[in-house]
């Protein structure tokens, strides 16, 4: 058991850079209490103890604003990340070296009896408010967007985004050294995503932009072709694409404020202005 708890503290250390020392972790820290405290009361449901094991995860629930079913099933140096409003359900699975942050449901989405719930591989890092419901498995290494929906299995070493969840994936190999010279030859990135931040819409965009370029490729071979067999075909350059950029409310009003302020202290002034009006006349 001691071993256990070492380990665990362990853990802390490797996923949280704000853990200072050992007795910051046993006594601040509610993942760990509602993990500690699962171990027992899960041994107390094995038993059949059933109707205790309930009271006490209600009670480890109220202290901690974790709620675990006593029928979970959960590996080893599992971390919770502050841990408010995480639920898991009665028949869900976790395997070893799993994540998860605060809001995150392992629910069911049926009241038949059996298997309910969500099994989640080893080392899966689930983000904060993400939902898994259903028997779904999620494959070893991956990884659940912040407030995704997954209602399907998702394969190993995948990374899962949006309502409902879509596995996305970075760009890699002579995909993305197209696009790099495709970007050279219009004059801006036309793609417009770093590799570490999948985006399901702009892996839309850049798919449709992949067949755009594509097209263009071959008609570049067509005109070649006519070309060859004597006809003049005029070259065209593609024109530079400036990017634009955006401004807030909040920066033009400042901007504006910033501006020197033409008007004259006559101006300013209603009775001089109406006494230079009456002189007029």
């Amino acid at each position: 058991m001691f071993d256990r708890i070492r380990e665990d503290i362990k853990i802390v250390y490797e996923r949280d850079p704000a853990a200072r020392n050992a007795f910051e972790i046993i006594t601040s820290y509610p993942g760990m209490h509602a993990i500690w405290a699962h171990r027992g009361i899960h041994r107390l449901h094995s038993w059949g103890l059933k109707w205790l094991a309930r009271w006490l995860s209600g009670l480890v629930r109220w202290l901690t604003g974790i709620e675990i079913h006593p029928g979970a099933r959960i590996g080893r140096r599992f971390f919770i990340d502050h841990g408010m409003g995480i639920v898991i359900g009665e028949t869900s699975e976790i395997g070893d070296d799993c994540t998860l942050y605060h809001g995150v449901t392992l629910g069911g989405t049926h009241w038949n009896k059996g298997k309910r719930h969500p099994t989640l591989g080893n080392n899966v890092v689930v983000g904060a408010g993400a939902k898994i419901l259903g028997p779904v498995n999620v494959g070893d290494m991956a990884r659940i967007g912040s407030n995704s929906v997954v209602l399907k299995d998702v394969a190993e070493a995948a990374t899962v985004v949006g309502v409902p969840g879509h596995v996305v994936q970075a760009s890699k190999g002579e995909s993305q050294k197209t696009r790099e010279e495709i970007a050279k030859k219009l004059g801006f990135d036309a793609y417009g995503m770093h590799d570490d931040m999948p985006d399901p819409v702009a892996n839309a965009v850049n798919s449709m932009l992949d067949h755009i370029h594509t097209i263009d490729g071959r008609l570049e071979q067509m005109c070649a072709a006519i070309k060859g067999l004597g006809a003049e075909i005029a070259d065209l350059n593609l024109p530079d694409i400036d990017s634009c950029d955006l401004s807030s409310f909040a920066d033009t009003h400042v901007n504006q404020q910033d501006k020197p302020d033409s008007e004259t202290p006559a101006d300013k002034d209603p009775k001089k202005t109406e006494a230079d009006q009456n002189k007029g006349k």
